[in-house]
Parts: C-alpha cells; sequence; structure tokens
C-alpha cells in the first residue's frame, strides 16, 4: 500500500513538472533531479535505494525501445558516421581517459576498477539535450545524431563496464580480449534483435484484435532483450536493433490502428520511465551521501574528485568535435565524388556487358542511385558546422545508465560509496550546469533548425503529390464497385474535394506562421475514399524507399494518412 502511495505521488510530481517546466524555460528531467534532491532532505522521507537490476533490466530496455521506433531509420542511416563515432569511439576513449584521473586521485584505487566507474559516466544521455533542442529548434540532423548516440553508447558502456569489471576480478583486460568481446556482443546483439523484431511484426501482422496486437508491442523490447543477455551479448543493443526495425517495418506492415497505438502507448511510456528516473537520481543523492565513510575518503575531496571527472569528460567530447565536424565535412565532399564514379561505372559495365546478371544489377543501380542522391541531398541542406559541432560537444548530459550502472560495481572495490557518489554528481552537474546553461549556448551561438513555413511547404507539396497519386486510382476504385453502374457524381466530387481541402490546409499553413445494390453513399464516399487513401500511402512508401523527402516530413504525412484512414476503416 505505501509502495501503491509513492508511485502515485511520483506520477504527480511528474506530471506537475513536466507542466510547468516549459514556463520556466527549463527542461523537465533538470528540474525532477532537483526536486528530487529538495524532496530527499524533508522530513519523514524515507531513504530511498534503487536496485540497479531493476533499472538495467526492466526500465531501461522500454525507454530505448520507445526512443528507437520513434527515430526514422533513414535518418540513422544517414548518420551511423558521427553516431558511431560518439556512441563507441569517444564512449571508449572518454571512459579510459576518466578513469586515469580517477586512477590518478584516488589512490587506494586500481585501474581496472577505475576504467569501469569511467565507463559508468562516459555515455551522455540524450533526453535533457533533446527536450531542449527540440524547443529551441535546432537542425533535425544535429537531434537524430544526440538520439541515435543515446541509443547505442549504453551499450559500449555496458560492455565496457562488464570487461573491466572482469579484469578487477583478476582477468586481463587487453585491447584484444576488449575488441573480441565488443564484437561478440555486438554481433549476437544485431542477430537476436533483429530475429526479435522480424518476429513479433510478422505477429503482430496476424493480429486483428487492438488489445492483442499492443500486449505484443509491450513484450518487444524484452523479447530482444532477455535472450541476448542470456547469451551474453548486449541486450540494450538488441533493443535498439528491434525498435529501429519495427520504426522501419511499421509503415508498410501495421493497420493505422497499430501505428497510432503504438505512438501513443509508447510515448506515455518514455515519458514516465524517463522523467521517473531523473527523479530517482535527485531522490537518491542523499542515500548515496550518507553512505560515504569519512574515514576512508572524505566527502569534500570526493567532490573535488568528481568535479574533476566532470571536468574531463567536458574537455574530452569538446576536443573529439574537431575531428568529426571536420570529418564530417570531409565525407559530403568525398560522397558526391564516389557516387558520380560509381553511376559512370555501372553505365561502362551496362554498355560492355550483356546478359541477364549485367541487366539485374543496372536495374539495381537504378533503383539506389535515387535514394543515395537524396541522401547526399539531405547531408548538404543539413550539414553539420563548427557550431552545430560545439551545440553537440556541450550536450553530454549523464542520466539512466549512470544512475544504474555505478550501483552495479563490486561491492568490495575501494571507495565504493566514494564511487557511486562521483558517478551520481557527475549526473547532477552536467544535467544542472551543461543542461541549464544549453538553451544559452544554442542562443548565443545562433544555431537554428528548418524554417517552419519551409517545413510546411515541403509537407503541402508532398500531400499534393499524394492526392494526385490517390485521385489517379479513384476511377479505377469506381469502376471496380460491382452492381452499381451510376455513382452519383457528388459522391466522387466529395472524395476529391478530401484530398484538395487536406493539401489546400497545409499550403495555407505555410503561408502563415463486391457492395450490395442498397449501397448507401456514405459507404460509397467511405470505400472510394479508402481506395485513394491506399493510393496515396503506397505513393508515401515510395518516397519513403526514394528519400524523396525529409523524414519529419514524412511522418507527419502518415500521421494524416493513419487519422483519416483509422476514421475510414470500419470498426472491427
Amino acid at each position: 500500500m505505501e509502495l501503491a502511495v509513492y508511485a502515485v505521488l511520483a506520477v504527480a510530481v511528474i506530471v506537475a513538472v513536466a507542466a510547468f517546466a516549459p514556463r520556466l524555460g527549463v527542461a523537465a528531467p533538470i528540474v525532477l533531479v532537483l526536486v528530487g534532491v529538495g524532496l530527499s532532505f524533508l522530513p519523514g522521507v524515507p531513504d530511498v535505494e534503487v536496485d540497479h537490476e531493476l533499472i538495467l533490466d526492466i526500465v531501461l530496455p522500454p525507454i530505448l525501445y520507445a526512443a528507437a521506433i520513434s527515430l526514422p531509420f533513414a535518418d540513422f542511416r544517414r548518420n551511423v558516421l558521427p553516431i558511431g563515432s560518439l556512441s563507441v569511439v569517444l564512449v571508449l576513449i572518454t571512459a579510459f581517459g576518466a578513469g586515469f584521473v580517477l586512477f590518478a586521485l584516488l589512490p587506494k584505487l586500481a585501474l581496472a576498477p577505475a576504467i569501469a566507474l569511467g565507463a559508468v559516466i562516459s555515455p551522455p544521455d540524450a533526453v535533457a539535450a533533446t527536450a531542449i533542442g527540440r524547443r529551441l529548434g535546432l537542425p533535425p540532423r544535429l537531434l537524430t545524431v544526440l538520439e541515435g548516440e543515446g541509443l547505442v553508447n549504453d551499450a559500449t558502456a555496458l560492455v565496457l563496464l562488464r570487461s573491466a569489471t572482469a579484469a578487477a576480478a583478476g582477468n586481463l583486460l587487453t585491447p584484444w580480449a576488449l575488441g573480441r568481446d565488443f564484437v561478440v556482443a555486438a554481433v549476437v546483439a544485431v542477430a537476436i534483435g533483429l530475429a526479435a523484431g522480424f518476429v513479433t511484426m510478422a505477429v503482430r501482422t496476424r493480429l486483428s484484435d487492438p488489445v492483442l496486437d499492443t500486449a505484443v508491442s509491450l513484450a518487444v523490447p524484452f523479447v530482444a532483450f532477455v535472450p541476448t543477455q542470456f547469451f551474453g551479448a548486449s541486450g540494450v543493443l538488441a533493443v535498439v536493433v528491434a525498435g529501429l526495425y519495427t520504426s522501419h517495418a511499421a509503415p508498410a506492415a501495421l493497420t493505422p490502428q497499430a501505428r497510432i497505438s503504438d505512438r501513443i502507448n509508447w510515448r506515455t511510456i518514455q515519458f514516465l520511465l524517463e522523467n521517473g528516473v531523473f527523479l530517482l537520481i535527485g531522490l537518491e543523492l542523499r542515500t548515496v551521501v550518507e553512505h560515504v565513510d569519512p574515514t576512508v575518503f572524505g566527502f569534500w575531496p570526493t567532490i573535488l574528485v568528481a568535479l574533476a571527472a566532470t571536468l574531463a569528460l567536458v574537455l574530452i567530447r569538446l576536443v573529439w568535435m574537431v575531428p568529426l565536424v571536420l570529418a564530417l565535412r570531409a565525407r559530403a565532399a568525398l560522397a558526391e565524388r564516389t557516387l558520380l564514379r560509381q553511376w559512370l561505372a555501372f553505365d561502362h559495365y551496362r554498355r560492355s556487358r550483356r546478359g541477364p546478371i549485367a541487366t539485374r544489377l543496372w536495374r539495381r543501380a537504378e533503383r539506389a542511385y535515387p535514394r543515395r542522391r537524396a541522401d547526399l541531398e539531405e547531408l548538404r541542406r543539413d550539414g553539420v558546422t563548427p557550431k552545430g559541432g560545439l551545440v553537440l560537444g556541450w550536450s553530454g548530459m549523464r542520466g539512466v545508465v549512470t544512475l544504474a550502472a555505478a550501483q552495479s560495481l563490486p561491492k568490495a572495490t575501494n571507495y565504493y560509496p566514494q564511487l557511486v557518489l562521483i558517478a551520481f554528481i557527475v549526473a547532477v552537474l552536467t544535467l544542472v550546469v551543461q543542461g541549464g546553461t544549453l538553451p544559452a549556448v544554442i542562443r548565443l551561438l545562433g544555431v537554428r533548425g528548418t524554417d517552419a513555413a519551409d517545413d510546411q511547404r515541403e509537407l503541402a507539396a508532398l500531400l499534393d503529390e499524394l492526392g494526385y497519386a490517390g485521385l489517379a486510382a479513384l476511377d479505377e476504385a469506381a469502376a471496380d464497385l460491382d452492381g452499381i453502374d451510376d455513382i452519383d457524381p457528388a459522391v466522387l466530387d466529395r472524395v476529391r474535394q478530401s484530398s484538395f481541402l487536406r493539401a489546400e490546409a497545409a499550403w495555407e499553413r505555410s503561408r502563415g506562421p463486391g457492395v450490395p445494390l442498397h449501397e448507401t453513399p456514405n459507404r460509397l464516399y467511405r470505400r472510394l475514399r479508402l481506395a485513394v487513401v491506399q493510393a496515396e500511402r503506397e505513393r508515401l512508401l515510395d518516397a519513403r524507399r526514394q528519400g524523396e523527402y525529409s523524414s519529419h516530413t514524412l511522418l507527419q504525412a502518415q500521421a494524416l494518412l493513419d487519422l483519416e484512414e483509422s476514421r475510414l476503416s470500419p470498426a472491427r
């Protein structure tokens, strides 16, 4: 009963903070951490200490899955280089760099546990950064990189943490052993994640009951996580892969009702779990402080060590942005030359060779070329500038993994309470200091995203294209209505008008800030309109495959089609 009361109070606090934080101009996770710290010192508030396995095994998988299904796979694919750089290479460099700092400042701490703590504090949590970035209108590519980094870096950090903990227990930590562990963990995780996504998607496409479909959807992250952990691989990476597969397959495989349900359910789950973890960080801080034994290593010296570790994390990330931005700019120039050479090579191959193999290869190249050209245009239009790199560098706030992984260190480790406190202080400092000043940094640098009117114009252009594709299918759909020789022209006009009105509304926003004989006109309208919407959806899927429009525009159009098709479809 007491636990239920605390849960209700926690939800009330989370909702209240989320409602009022925008008025303060501060991201909700930052306010929740501060509120949690304040609540922890109130009389009568019990000590809060959450088992790290609850966070890592129960809370983290659905958080990552919810984030993965909301990230368009095309955006992830286009930005795999910066995402991989930040979530793998930078995490490893940061873990070792911060580990050496801790090893130098704590006299009785061995190198392996120091690197283990470095792995704990190395992965940033993108929740606060993306919340601020969306509110201030950061470029979509920066938001994609932050989200993608937050999805993958946890896997790198936890694999390194496991290897460093094993080394602290007597096993030798070598680059070869670390690389082997990481490759095995990644390969097994990707295989199981893809299998989990494929199997669950196949099951969901055969379910007509929305309750059953939702039940399967809620189980997907654990279907991917549990067997991967059993085989000793990275469960969190498997969850991310399953989420990305679902995100990619859902527009063509699931019903509109299922997609709408997924969006609402997973946004709610993500909201409660993510914000609940930030509240827990604040509530647990007092308990962590009380566990520090001043006779082993004092409280204030521990604070100084945490400050030094935080400074090392910030400097390493900022320095890493310089070669990353240079590499991304060089990549855009190289990609254009490479694409042109490949096209000329394929054209030469087509002219010099004959036969089914050459024809098949040429057709494949023809299909791939528009998508790669669209990828190149997207990279050119939304490149990462030095100012954008500085924003990425200042967006290194720590969160859920730091909270849980710190408490997973072996209790026998020297300075264990101090190490946990250091991890918590790093998380709070980065959230409050970097998160609190990130809006000012974005405004000072003048980093701006896409223009709202441009977004609306792109959406209106896409809706026009979808509308023409749908109306082209209208005559054929009307001719297929068996037993009906003459359709009231008003019905056809009503069907046509729906397409035109939808696109017209978008253009207006861009300028401002086997049928029985007794079939009723309304049913005829619904059937014809559904045929039009389905043709529009096919055109949307083609545009998505070719990368002709930006991902957020495609998502807006898909949401509009989902709502209309859900309204027109008969209830099951």
